[in-house]
């Protein structure tokens, strides 16, 4: 069977799956999202020989140590998948919550009701966890999903889909709520970006090539995940031990997801004072250092910063550091080179932090902690489906409501017009 023949069927078959689903009570949903979790657990033995196997192509094809991690996949990961599978069960479900309700001067009673999109496309990279996140957000938000993860997954995915569409289903989810597209082919991925018979939304998670692909090419709706070009600005007023802290943490704890910070800003009335210190921090934990030239008179081991290194995202222990004369010169920074994912300000100085969290344009803005904290988990959402930096329908973390649409439901008693 040809990749194209199978998207079809496999979108016939959540198309049809995800018209019962909508209709499925929580406690059903709960109980499949339970037997998801506890099959993840007992079947943990498969799942690792699975992700030895993509673990040992990645360092084959010479993948680097970051995306090694995010694709790498071991027993407390795997108990993380599942407990965040139980989360969701305690989250309240959207479906089906009343946001408004009015009635007509004619007597007509309307009535606002959160109701699933329906079937949604994901297609990612790397990180074979989405693959459970995504699966559990969607079915207790009563949408079927066909997730297309990246090659560098394959096996990894294959085996963890299997484990969890066979628990769900035989908890009395309908067969075809949960699948995945198999082929490593990337022309799957533009066969999927036309499915507008099946897909209602398609939401890429992953990097910059992969999103651009998606937005410029799909014919299905897209909610835009982001990439992460993060700032950390140090304020002349920051608490000094604070801004080392909260700046290595948002940098060195795990370089290789969208929140890590991939540019400081530093105050130059405090900069001889902080960076010296920072930057042997950084220098000691391996970090690779590109900086202004002011930068590079604090550390011998920064070197010089090209205008790509203010818009990269590393995704890597890099960092770029430039020193700015004001918080208006780190303002116009950010403005100019961020992605509109988390930017935070270390200060003391309240008018700073206000202005800072009220001008800065982005998903999530931070007074006085890392970035590390935009996610799903962190913000009490449980599992999360990514972070979106658009303004259009999702902003941020998106948890279950992100994956809703709307519904009026009208009645009358006989009104015409």
């Amino acid at each position: 069977m040809d990749y194209i023949t199978e998207l079809a069927e496999k979108g016939a078959v959540a198309k049809q799956a995800a018209r019962q689903l909508a209709t499925l009570s929580t406690a059903v949903k709960n109980q499949a999202l339970l037997a998801m979790a506890d099959a993840l657990e007992r079947e943990q033995a498969v799942i690792v020989a699975a992700n030895a196997k993509d673990v040992e192509q990645a360092e084959a094809n010479g993948m680097v140590r970051p995306l090694i991690d995010r694709l790498l996949l071991n027993e407390a990961r795997i108990k993380a998948m599942a407990e965040g599978l139980r989360q969701i069960t305690t989250l309240p479900d959207p479906i089906g919550e009343v946001l408004s309700g009015w009635v007509r001067p004619n007597g007509l009673s309307i009535t606002k009701l959160r109701v699933p999109l329906g079937v949604i496309g994901i297609i990612y990279e790397a990180r074979p966890n989405v693959t459970v996140d995504a699966a559990g957000l969607c079915l207790k938000s009563g949408n079927a999903v066909i997730l297309r993860g990246g090659s560098e997954a394959i096996s990894s995915n294959t085996a963890v889909t299997a484990i969890i569409a066979k628990a769900a289903t035989a908890a009395g989810i309908p067969d075809g709520v949960i699948a995945l597209v198999e082929t490593t082919d990337r022309q799957a991925v533009t066969a999927m970006l036309k499915l507008n018979k099946y897909l209602d939304v398609i939401i890429p998670r992953g990097g910059a090539g992969l999103i651009r692909t998606v937005v410029e090419n799909s014919t299905v709706p897209v909610i835009e995940t982001g990439t992460g070009v993060c700032h950390t600005f140090v304020d002349a007023t920051a608490d000094l031990t604070m801004a080392q802290d909260i700046a290595f943490n948002a940098k060195v704890s795990r370089p290789g997801v969208c929140n890590s910070m991939e540019t400081l800003l530093v105050h130059s009335g405090i900069a001889a004072e902080f960076l010296p210190a920072m930057l042997e921090r950084y220098h000691q934990a391996g970090v690779e250092l590109r900086g202004c030239p002011e930068t590079m008179n604090y550390h011998q081991a920064v070197r010089p910063a090209t205008e790509e290194d203010w818009a990269a995202e590393f995704l890597d222990l890099i960092l770029a550091v430039r020193v700015v004369d004001s918080l208006d010169s780190a303002l116009e920074h950010i403005a100019a080179y961020s992605t509109r994912h988390s930017e935070a300000i270390i200060t003391r100085d309240y008018n700073n932090a206000q202005r800072f969290q009220q001008e800065v344009d982005a998903a999530a803005v931070y007074v006085n902690a890392s970035t590390r904290f935009t996610d799903g988990c962190e913000f009490g959402f449980g599992a999360e489906i990514g972070i979106s930096t658009q303004k259009l329908h999702a902003r941020g973390p998106m948890g279950l409501a992100e994956l809703t649409s709307i519904k009026y439901v009208v009645n009358g008693n006989g009104q015409i017009r």
